[in-house]
């Protein structure tokens, strides 16, 4: 089973961090290149613990439906997603928060098991765990741009 492993250094509040990562509506603007879009379940606004989402995207060509539901949280601090229904066999996601002087470190930790046993294990190897570090890595890239600027504000206004 894969891990990976990101930390990205946020010039922000830590509780903005927090809110954006958690953030229904961040997370659509977030992802807008696999077009994901909630479809049942928490559908916008601050996701929170035993909380569900089910998302539909599209990743490398097809279009995929994937349950997630917080099982972990601690404001402002971490909160982990853990998928209930969708194609991994399995997958947690852990979300850290830390402050160093006047940054945030945000920390994820993304584990999980690819399915069809093993011709997944060589799909991890081939493609599918540099595909999702680099489809979090972008997505940190962007809430890092929103957190550092007051775009974070046009997402989060209502919260």
């Amino acid at each position: 089973m894969p891990l990976i492993k990101i930390e990205t250094t946020i010039k922000a509040n830590k509780q903005i961090v927090f809110d954006l990562s958690r953030s229904i509506d961040f997370h659509k603007t977030s992802t807008e290149q696999t077009q994901e879009e909630a479809i049942e379940g928490r559908m916008s606004g601050l996701i929170c613990l035993n909380e569900s989402v089910t998302w539909k995207a599209k990743h490398l060509g097809f279009t995929q439906v994937l349950t997630t539901k917080i099982t972990a949280y601690d404001s402002p601090n971490y909160f982990t997603d853990e998928m209930t229904h969708g194609i991994f066999e399995h997958f947690k996601h852990e979300h850290h928060f830390s402050e160093l002087k006047e940054k945030t470190i945000m920390t994820d930790l993304f584990d999980y098991k690819s399915p069809f046993g093993l011709l997944g294990v060589v799909a991890d190897k081939l493609f599918l765990e540099k595909y999702m570090k680099n489809f979090l890595t972008k997505r940190n890239k962007i809430l890092k741009e929103y957190a550092e600027s007051e775009k974070w504000k046009t997402i989060l206004k209502n919260e």
